[in-house]
């Protein structure tokens, strides 16, 4: 008998009993469905992740100055003062590792506009800076070079400063004062919303040349970090050791003596973002392929009493020609005919309630064609797994019994 001949019978046969086959269906649609969508929704919280560190910066370092150990006590990161601006010379000159370097300094302060105001982050740092961290402009331009030699009072603001200062007005050209010092903004960068590495507002900052941080705000002389980038991603761990390795020797730090910086690589953050994603989707898969091991038992109790109740039918057929194998693949394709229709459904079903889940949660879901084809793949295994005791059984009855069954 033909493969095509065979599975007609299976569908005649499955249609005989619509209900009982529709509702040993479900635990399939359900499982295969459930499947695509967790697995759906663990890749998209992954790629949401590496979008927001993407959204950092290229190939990113981040140089911060260290702690420092003083009678015992061990003093938080930015407790020393040692990193100042010709590290970052040095580290452009001697670490070919390098593309790019941006000098930063820190403090908050009251921003104020008008009878508004507003208590953010007040950054210095160069024009570069902006580059490094591919951060685009709404509207405006950076400062300059030049703004940065001779102090000018020059500002940048985020959009949450922009949102809390001039509502929908456009800021570029007014007049804020911080510490009543003013400052004329010449540009508004485009929102990049929650850092992935820290968690705090990226858009919550105020950006000014480095040399007016430091003489009219802070009167400091060193540097709270240094943003750099790496040639490449790959060559990002060459620029680590490279840098790691100036900086002491610029610091005069001795062998087994702390280091009085630190350097993160944002790599080390991608690729660990990357495991955790990938661990988050294993598990929603496998929490999600019970609903399918469940559905492939429903399927096995089913063919069983379908054994039960077609015992003469299988004995007629013994009686006219047909062999074990003709009856075992006729009852195993029955339950991969059950299964596969099962996992269509859900296939169907499970791309329907992603977009759902996007649009009215808003969370970000990714449907993977990869994901579909394991779920479409491991349907079909359940058919055959769970369908082949239900046809070894109905092969192995006694023509003669199955003749005399009523």
């Amino acid at each position: 008998m033909d493969i095509l001949t065979i599975i007609r019978i299976a569908i005649r046969a499955l249609g005989r009993n619509k209900m009982r086959s529709g509702l040993t269906m479900l635990g399939i649609i359900i499982g295969v469905a459930a499947v695509i969508a967790m697995v759906g929704i663990g890749q998209g919280a992954q790629a949401a992740q590496q979008a927001q560190i993407a959204a950092m910066g290229s190939n990113m370092l981040f140089v911060s100055s260290g702690t420092v150990n003083r009678g015992g006590l061990r003093l938080g990161s930015g407790a020393t003062k040692t990193l100042v601006y010709d590290d970052m010379t040095a580290i452009l000159r001697e670490a070919p590792a390098v593309a790019a370097a941006a000098p930063g300094t820190q403090t908050t302060g009251q921003v104020v506009f008008g009878n508004d105001n507003w208590f953010t982050r007040i950054v210095g740092t160069e024009p570069q800076y902006f580059q490094i961290r591919d951060w685009p402009f709404q509207t405006g331009t950076p400062f300059s070079q030049e703004d940065v030699q001779t102090a000018a009072n020059v500002a940048v603001i985020g959009e949450t400063v922009r949102k809390n200062l001039f509502g929908s007005s456009d800021p570029i050209g007014q007049v804020i004062r911080i510490k009543t010092i003013p400052f004329r903004i010449v540009g508004l960068l485009a929102s990049k919303g929650q850092s992935a590495a820290m968690g705090d507002d990226q858009d919550d900052q105020v950006f000014i040349p480095y040399t007016t941080h430091q003489k009219k705000l802070t009167g400091d002389t060193w540097l709270r970090f240094l943003m750099v980038s790496a040639v490449s991603k790959e060559a990002s761990y060459t620029a680590q050791q490279q840098m790691e390795s100036l900086l002491r020797d610029r610091h005069h730090i001795r062998s087994g003596q702390d280091d009085d910086f630190s350097v993160r690589n944002l790599a080390d953050l991608a690729d660990f973002a990357d495991a955790q994603g990938r661990l988050m989707t294993l598990l929603l898969g496998s929490v999600a392929s019970i609903a399918l091991i469940v559905g492939g038992i429903g399927i096995m109790n089913i063919m069983l009493v379908s054994v039960t109740e077609r015992t003469r039918e299988i004995g007629i057929r013994m009686a006219i020609g047909a062999t074990e194998e003709d009856v075992q693949r006729q009852f195993l394709i029955e339950a991969v005919v059950l299964s596969m229709f099962g996992g269509l459904i859900g296939i169907l079903l499970g791309i329907t309630s992603s977009k759902l889940i996007t649009s009215f949660a808003g969370w970000a879901v990714v449907i993977s064609p990869l994901a579909i084809l394991a779920a479409a793949v491991f349907s079909m295994f359940v058919g055959i797994f769970f369908g082949y005791y239900p046809a070894r059984k109905a092969a192995r009855l006694d023509p003669i019994e199955a003749l005399r069954y009523e």
